[in-house]
């Protein structure tokens, strides 16, 4: 009777919510045990029982009220796991035992796919930054070629673009071995596409032309190559017309990739485009959760929430720091700690500036804009001028927290209302402009590498 409940609340919650907060927040958890008084269910890990707990307690509560007509309260407890938590002590590395579940190989990659087998759905952390691109890949890998083709996901480095769209790959094959899929970059095809011309080989547009799945990652290296973009623009057709399943990713959305052919840009919008942007706290605990479990090492909350907050805009480096300090501890014999944690972040702050500077900012946005910091800072109202002048703006008071009078003097301004409208003005943008978004997201990785 108990389990039904549960199962009762899992159904009405997936319906009620997305897909991916379903699959992120409910799908691995597990009612464990039951009392007159209370269900006891358990969590993956203590990022998922904070949530339950705080975001969707009351529905979950709406729920068994309506199944059973009396309030049962639930405990959220995390799973037990099977990962180690290292000594204190040094051990002798010849003393510890040996994981049997440890894999002896790591797996290769597909040579007729290029797919990295470890690229699936279900290792890939699903938050706010990312729902959405999840969602649209779980339905692509549903129905290849019937829904959302092209599919276009765009974002900065390192926010898990590959992962994603390898993991659709992985998922067709999983379901249709008999498809053909391929994953290749926009530098392979490239590359391929010259040594066929160079050398005279034949095949090369059969190859991409006869298969169900293409797969093409950072296609932003395709621009200033017009031969190359009209290969693929003929590809591209041959593929979208057979009903083929086409997913592309790039660090910009169609729109943006400097001398892109217009014919290009407008197929790659047929269908859907999709921003995936840095993920938000919560996300960021979650990764460094999945990580380390998939060590098997149990890392305190305390050290999680501190990477978390130290590394904010790219999950390669969140994991690279991740593996640095898992594997300084397991050297040393001694437990990851947040004392262990804050020695890999500041060795890594000394490699960055630390601090940026008024003059830093209004150099990086006139550059990015292809503007001299002499015309953003000149009384020129043009229109070309006018939104970077906002734009430097914005970043003076997000970044660095002037006050606008500040702000208005490090642009030359002699009234302040300026810099509040302009701020103002972008802040607002940024909400509904994606292409915005992107540019102000750009920047600011300028300034801190």
């Amino acid at each position: 009777m108990d389990q039904a409940i549960w199962r009762g609340v899992l159904g009405e919650i997936e319906i009620d919510v997305s897909r991916a907060t379903f699959v992120t927040w409910f799908k691995n958890t597990e009612l464990v045990d039951s009392t007159d008084n209370s269900l006891v269910v358990s969590v993956p890990n203590v990022f998922v029982k904070r949530q339950l707990e705080s975001k969707f307690n009351s529905k979950i509560q709406s729920i068994i009220q309506n199944h059973t007509g009396q309030s049962i309260p639930v405990e959220f407890i995390v799973k037990s796991s099977k990962r180690r938590v290292v000594s204190r002590d040094i051990q002798p590395s010849n003393t510890e035992p040996k994981d049997s579940t440890t894999p002896s190989t790591v797996p290769s990659l597909d040579s007729k796919t290029n797919l990295n087998p470890r690229y699936t759905f279900d290792n890939f952390i699903v938050g706010g930054s990312n729902d959405l691109a999840y969602s649209a890949c779980q339905a692509v890998a549903e129905n290849p070629g019937t829904k959302y083709n092209p599919l276009f996901l765009y974002g900065g480095v390192g926010l898990g673009k590959t992962h994603l769209i390898q993991a659709v790959g992985n998922a067709i094959k999983l379901k249709n071995p008999n498809l053909k899929v391929i994953y290749i970059s926009s530098e392979t095809f490239v590359k391929e596409f010259l040594e066929s011309i160079r050398f005279k080989k034949k095949g090369f547009s059969d190859k991409y032309r006869n298969i169900d799945v293409l797969i093409v990652d950072d296609m932003q290296f395709i621009a200033n190559k017009e031969k190359t973009q009209e290969e693929f623009f003929h590809t591209f057709n041959a593929l979208h017309q057979s009903n083929k399943q086409i997913i592309i990713s790039s660090d910009k959305p169609p729109k943006s990739i400097p001398t892109l052919t217009e014919r290009l840009r407008s197929r790659f919008e047929w269908g859907m485009s999709i921003d995936i942007q840095m993920p938000d706290f919560e996300t960021r605990c979650a990764i460094l959760e999945s990580k380390a479990d998939q060590s098997n090492i149990e890392l305190d909350i305390e050290t999680v929430e501190f990477l978390a907050n130290s590394v904010k805009t790219n999950i390669r480096e969140l994991e690279g720091v991740l593996n640095q300090v898992l594997a300084f501890s397991e050297m040393r014999g001694v437990r990851p700690d947040i004392s262990i944690a804050e020695g890999f972040i500041l060795n890594a702050k000394k490699t960055r500036p630390q601090h940026v500077t008024s003059k830093q900012i209004i150099d990086r946005t006139a550059r990015f804009f292809q503007l001299t910091p002499v015309e953003i800072c000149s009384s020129k109202r043009s229109k070309h001028i006018v939104l970077p002048r906002q734009v430097a703006m914005y970043l003076l008071r997000s970044e660095l927290h002037l006050s606008f009078p500040k702000i208005s003097q490090e642009l030359g301004r002699k009234d302040h209302t300026t810099a509040i409208h302009s701020v103002e003005k972008i802040e607002t943008a940024l909400k509904f402009d994606v292409s915005l978004r992107d540019q102000v997201a750009e920047i600011k990785e300028l300034l801190y590498v």
